[in-house]
């Protein structure tokens, strides 16, 4: 990778890479140095394993975000047999941020459904940088009622910071759109399988979120709002997104420990980015065996299982002496005490 693709927290990490690369040119001339060099490379791949063993929720999002990591595009190139795409929501217009299509993997025969951010400026224009209006949800809706008809499972690959904000987005009814959707994908007698590949952010990704099994790439992350927006409500200052990452709990590890997703998908040393194909053949497995499993349940006790797994979400405790709470103040509403305006 170029040195513009380098993540900020990786700095200790592409410093020692330089100084190993260097000492692999220097080894060529210098047999002497093979074995220090052999020593240096064990040493950076520790270094690197123990730095993605521990990112911090903010470093996991950064890793999401990664402009070279995988996107839905990559995965149907990568680990489908087949992919017959399918245009248009029959409404409006077609919502190139969401691809649907026939395809093959393995041996099931499904209909995808993914979130796609683009690459260049022109796609990611045309794809509303992952962000789908009201027709990408009833796109994606018309396909999944097709593949129920069809008897064909279902595979949602997730990838958005939320649905689009825009004016006409929400002239048209972003928020139903939304709600249709997981209603209806709630009672769909075929295997649907969810998989959060990169940025799970909002209302946007649970428009396709609702499935009987919920898989995470390690590295992606799955919040009710991004830590920017989560920053500028709480402390109102977006710079505080690293302490909001933080509270969200939004990484795969929180969400497993929640009971929010039931699988957690590994990705290569260093993140999807490094190794594309060897991340689609991990996840093209994943889903397989998941497809494998849930081929097994009968029409009705697929739909009862997802309404079953979705009616047990929001599990808490309840303290017996919970902290006291400070009081809000809205500091644009209190006057000014030097102006005497209070007593």
């Amino acid at each position: 990778m170029s040195k513009k693709d380098d993540l900020p927290f990786e700095a200790s990490l592409v410093e020692l890479k330089k100084r190993i690369e260097e000492l692999r040119n220097d080894a060529e001339n210098t047999p002497g140095l093979k074995e220090l060099l052999s020593s240096m490379q064990e040493k950076g791949n520790e270094v690197e394993k123990q730095l993605y063993e521990n990112l911090s929720p903010w470093n996991t999002v950064e890793v999401a975000r990664h402009p070279k990591r995988p996107q839905t595009r990559d995965y149907i190139d990568l680990m489908l047999d087949e992919f017959v795409e399918l245009h248009g929501d029959r409404q409006f217009r077609d919502d190139l941020s969401i691809v649907t299509g026939l395809a093959q993997i393995g041996s099931h025969r499904v209909m995808l459904v993914g979130q796609h951010k683009g690459r260049d400026v022109t796609e990611r224009h045309q794809c509303h940088a992952g962000c789908p209006h009201p027709e990408g949800y009833w796109k994606s809706l018309r396909k999944m009622r097709i593949a129920e008809q069809f008897g064909l499972p279902v595979v949602c690959l997730i990838d958005t910071k939320g649905a689009y904000p825009g004016i006409g987005s929400e002239e048209r009814g972003v928020a139903i759109a939304i709600a249709e959707n997981m209603r209806d994908m709630s009672k769909l007698k075929v295997p649907v399988v969810c998989v959060i590949i990169g940025e799970g952010g909002s209302g946007g990704a649970l428009g396709l979120g609702v499935g009987n099994r919920i898989l995470m790439l390690r590295h992606a992350y799955y919040s009710v709002i991004s830590p920017e927006g989560c920053a500028s409500i709480l402390w109102r200052d977006g710079n505080k997104k690293a302490a909001a990452a933080g509270v969200l709990k939004l990484t795969s590890r929180d969400l497993q420990g929640f009971g929010l997703i039931d699988e957690i998908v590994d990705e290569p040393l260093g993140g999807a980015h490094r190794n594309p194909q060897v991340m689609a053949a991990t996840l093209r497995a994943a889903i397989i065996r998941n497809l494998d499993e849930l081929s097994r349940l009968s029409p009705t006790q697929l739909a009862q299982e997802r309404y079953e797994k979705f009616r047990a979400y929001g599990r808490f405790t309840v303290e017996k002496n919970p902290p006291e709470l400070p009081e809000f103040r809205d500091e644009e509403s209190i006057p000014d005490e030097e102006e005497g305006d209070v007593a």
